[in-house]
This record gives structure tokens, sequence and C-alpha cells, in this order.
């Protein structure tokens, strides 16, 4: 028999950290209930404000809402002032947590968490059979926390940063062009182009059908419901109508055969038409991933990403960490011969591809 000796420093440093992000779970129930109740907001445009007079703000009741901002003051997501008794927040705290136009909006995107937690019972059963847990089968929250968690970095960068960046691509926009958008979930990608280039024509496609009817919804609301359509249908049975852009955001990965509808795609697109893959930002070997943000995607990927991937076929499980030269291949493979990155954020690699 071998004994192991323990560092009680070693240990104590992560029983530390464990406790920290076990804090992170609570805390993030109190985000919800922050941005849902406006108290955020609230204090956003009338603080610093005591618990009473926030209470009052919001037509809540103070003695919730004192332990709630004594909660968000301990974890440094607002300002608290002794002498007056005041929680505030800081111009970069009301970005994150009370502006809903801003590209670091997150409140909503604790519903995707909430939402596994609903969906625990389902994974352990995945886990065990390795069978599949499709999109529309998780708690709704999901659908709601995932687009919204996109949206405003999507409004931030897609017309103003990655179409720019492709070979041509904007000039095609604007003279007017037909547009795909795979995977097109609650449609906010297709609404930006949409109202970006009135000469062009748009099509969403997912195979969710309550997705496609907010995207119908979010077009609708935006006023570009003239020169968009969407349809339920899967990634790879969509109409071939010769699209001079073809676009997957943060969708490809969660196929059952990328591959297939990779190939589908390259037969949909025009002989000098541009396919824009927009993926998960990841490096190629796991021991350059190991950071928070890949935490986050590693384990949404065993979750949703590879769940939903094996739901649908599972011809090829990429997951949501599949890195460059993995979607290189697959793309190259689909018959795309000239692929390029072309920007990337800390949650997203954009990546370019040609015929």
């Amino acid at each position: 028999m071998t004994t192991t000796t323990v560092d009680e420093t070693a240990l104590q440093a992560f029983v530390l950290k464990a406790v920290d992000d076990l804090g992170a779970g609570y805390l993030g129930v109190m985000v919800s209930l922050g941005s849902r109740l406006g108290l955020y907001r609230a204090l956003s445009e009338s603080g610093p404000l005591t618990s009473a007079e926030l209470a009052r703000t919001t037509d809540c009741a103070e003695r919730y809402v004192r332990d709630w901002a004594a909660s968000q003051a301990a974890a440094g997501y607002l300002v608290y002032e002794p002498t007056a008794q005041t929680f505030a927040l800081t111009a970069e705290q009301a970005l994150v947590l009370a502006d809903e136009t801003s590209a670091v909006y997150l409140p909503p995107a604790w519903n995707v968490p909430a939402a596994m937690w609903a969906d625990e019972a389902k994974a352990l059963h995945a886990f065990r059979t390795g069978e599949g847990i499709a999109w529309g089968d998780h708690d709704p929250r999901l659908a709601h926390g995932t687009a919204a968690f996109y949206r405003n970095g999507y409004r931030a960068s897609l017309t103003s940063q990655w179409l720019p960046a492709l070979d041509g691509v904007v000039a095609a926009l604007e003279r007017g062009i037909a547009v795909a958008d795979v995977g097109v979930g609650h449609g906010h990608t297709t609404v930006l182009m949409a109202e970006a280039f009135p000469n062009s024509r748009f099509h969403g496609y997912d195979s969710h059908a309550p997705s496609v009817s907010e995207a119908r919804r979010n077009a609708r609301a935006a006023g570009v419901d003239e020169r968009t359509t969407f349809a339920q249908v899967r990634a790879d049975e969509y109409d071939v109508l010769g699209f001079g852009l073809i676009c997957f955001f943060d969708a490809l990965h969660d196929m059952g055969d990328p591959l297939g509808v990779l190939r589908h795609a390259a037969k949909s697109l025009n002989a000098d038409g541009t396919l824009l893959l927009v993926e998960p930002n990841a490096a190629d070997r796991l021991e350059d991933n190991l950071t928070v943000v890949a935490q986050t995607y590693y384990a949404a990927s065993s979750m949703i990403c590879t769940a939903h991937s094996l739901a649908d076929g599972g011809e090829l499980v990429l997951g949501a960490q599949a890195g460059p030269a993995r979607l290189t291949e697959v793309l190259n493979a689909a018959g795309f011969s000239r692929v390029r990155v072309v920007a990337e954020t800390p949650f997203n690699l954009i990546i370019e591809a040609k015929r």
C-alpha cells in the first residue's frame, strides 16, 4: 500500500477555491433576481441608495432587498458606503449588470446554468447511456439565456467588425445578395444583418420550432420582416438558392453531422460565395485551453453541445472547444479550400471559408 501525504496549505487553498466557486453559484441567482426586479437598473439611474430607498424605488420588500444588496456588496458587484449605508454601481458594473444594450451585459446568461441544473436528471441518464439530449428537450431557459448572452456581443461586432473582415462581403451585401443564417436560434444575427443591408434578403433556418417562432417575432419587432424569412428545417435540408453568404453563429459544433452540413452549404453557395463560421474561441490543445472561458465552454459542451450533437445523429461530435485546426480540417473535407481566421474575441473565433 502507498500512503499519500496531504499538503495542508494546498488543501486549504483548494477548499477556498471550491467555496469561491460555490459562492458564484449562489451569486448567479442573486444576479438574475436583481436584473428581473429592476434593482440594478434603479441603482444605475438613481443611486447611491439605501436598501429602503431601493426597495421603494422598485416596489420590493425592504427586508429581502437588504440581504440581496449585502450579497452583492460582498461579491464586489455593488459598492457599499458604510456611513450613509448606501449601495451603488460603478460605471463598469452598470455596463455589465444594468445596461441591456451593452456588449458586456451578462445577467440573462445565468439562465443557462439554471437550465443545466434543471436538466441534471437528463444529463445523468445521458452520461450513463451515451444517449443525446436534443436542444428542444432542455429547460426553456436554455434557449432564452443563450440567445440573450450572445445577442449583444453580436450587436457590437457583427456588422462593424466581422463582416468587414471578410473579402468583398460588405460590398456584395450592399449591392444585394441572398444570405442564409443556419442554426438561426432567435434570429438576432439575421435581424442585425437585415437592418444594416436593406438590399439583401435573409433566410434563417433552425430545427427548433420555438426558436423559429421567436425569430419571426424579433424580425417583426425590428421592422425587417419583409426582407427576412425563417423556416423550421434541418441544417442540411434547406433549399439550395445560390447564396452569396452562408453564416453559422455558434451553431455548427452543436450539429450531429457538421461535415454533411458544410457540404450542403458548399453546394448552396454561389461560385464566389463566402461561408462565415463563428465558433467558440479555443486553442487546439487542452493544455492551452485551461482558462475560465474554456471551463465554461467545456461544461456547456458536456451538457448541451455534445448532448445535442449526439441526439442529432452523432456522426462527428465537435464539442464547443474544437479549435481552429479541427474546424479547418472539417471545412477542407467539405470542399472549402480557402480557410482563414479573420478575427477573434475572448469568446469567439471568426472564420472565413471559400470553395
